[in-house]
């Protein structure tokens, strides 16, 4: 069996084609093409819709194509990656803070740092500052993200940076939402703030590499 051409799969991420996306995945699997391999060519293509989501090229519905795309191959390749050892180098908690239940903006950025190699953990929405808390030590996680789509929970994020801080954990916190400004970032002690999706992707990567 021949092996795929990879820049197959980075195109069908690009443009959102979950069938090529999920139908390349399996030939590449079948062909015993490295994991790793093709694990990289799903980061080239959701590192290129961020780069043109930045760019005002593409807007959100695209993203999200995008991102389904590549969570179709995902969900084919992380039992083989995990079956060959490849683990991802970053664990990330992410969720909406207690009191807000809006999850689009937070499942667009947690689906997009997945595509770039982190591992994320994902606890949903209404989410206590014990429960990240708690998931940081459980999941031995190195950053968190906190999203907040309401004025009124923004002291729920307050609270959350705190206890972080009050646990003594080694991590990092990045912020963002509608309401969030990179001054009340830093107001409340986090580390960094993202406007959107892709900004939030190169956030966490800069927030890897000065901690590392």
């Amino acid at each position: 069996m021949s092996t795929p051409d990879l820049t197959q799969l980075t195109e069908a991420v690009k443009t959102g084609k979950r069938k090529d996306a999920k139908a390349i995945t399996e030939e590449a699997l079948a062909a015993q093409c490295p994991p790793g391999e093709i694990l990289e060519a799903l980061k080239v293509g959701m590192d290129d819709v961020g780069r043109r989501f930045k760019a005002n090229e593409i807007f959100v519905p695209e993203v999200l194509v995008a991102a389904r795309a590549m969570k179709t191959s995902m969900e084919l390749l992380e039992p083989v990656l995990a079956a060959s050892g490849i683990k991802a180098q970053y664990r990330v908690v992410i969720g909406t803070v207690e009191g807000d239940l809006h999850d689009i903006g937070k499942n667009l950025v947690a689906m997009m740092l997945k595509g770039s190699g982190f591992e994320v953990i994902d606890l949903g929405t209404n989410v206590s500052a014990a429960a990240f808390a708690e998931a940081v030590k459980t999941h031995n996680a190195q950053l968190v993200g906190l999203s907040a789509l309401l004025t009124t929970t923004m002291p729920a994020m307050r609270v959350t940076v705190e206890a972080l801080r009050s646990e003594g954990l080694a991590v990092k916190i990045m912020v963002g939402g509608a309401p969030i400004t990179s001054d009340y970032a830093t107001e409340i002690g986090a580390d960094g703030y993202s406007a959107d999706a892709a900004s939030a992707v190169e956030l966490a990567r800069s927030l890897m590499e000065v901690a590392a």
